[in-house]
């Protein structure tokens, strides 16, 4: 069974990080929406150059996914005060993931404190099912503490596109 979540806001890209630089060419330009229900999804259309075995997506470029979707999801209480820098990200991969059509993950907090945060995240195939799990933990620092970060040249900001969703569906099953 699946729920529908409503979309309450889009997060921003940049301009040259792989997976939502919008001018990184070899990247992914993801794009992230934040849900009722604090949830963070993230959505791509691999390319074949990001392919593992023909066909499928690279396990690598997977794990990025979620990785990027997991630590964005502290943006959900705490906007650009905080980032989340990764301290270890586990992986199991269930089933392969085509490389046609868009890529879906999923993300949210599982537990938070000062210094850390944790989180689960998911890609979700079109049927619905689960083809990775990952969990994540994450040292919770400010920008400026990880780097030199200039928000105007590093065109930090959201991009509106005629595209993005209003809904969004996930499984119940990952959702409770």
């Amino acid at each position: 069974m699946h729920q529908n979540h409503r979309v309450i806001a889009k997060q921003p890209n940049s301009k040259m990080c792989l997976v939502c630089g919008l001018q990184n060419e070899p990247g992914l330009k993801a794009a992230f929406y934040e849900l009722e229900g604090r949830h963070l999804v993230g959505l791509f259309t691999p390319r074949n150059h990001q392919q593992g075995y023909p066909g499928r997506l690279h396990g690598g470029i997977a794990a990025s996914m979620l990785d990027e979707t997991i630590g964005r999801a502290i943006r959900l209480t705490h906007g650009d005060a905080l980032w989340g820098v990764t301290i270890e990200l586990n992986v199991k991969f269930r089933q392969p993931i085509p490389i046609a059509g868009t890529i879906k993950t999923a993300a949210r907090i599982t537990k938070e404190t000062k210094r850390h945060f944790e989180g689960d995240g998911a890609i979700i195939l079109a049927n619905g099912r689960i083809a990775v799990e990952a969990r994540g933990r994450y040292l919770k620092m400010s920008i400026d503490s990880i780097t030199d970060f200039d928000f105007e040249e590093q065109q930090w900001k959201v991009i509106p596109d005629e595209e993005d969703p209003e809904m969004i569906e996930l499984p119940s099953s990952w959702v409770e």
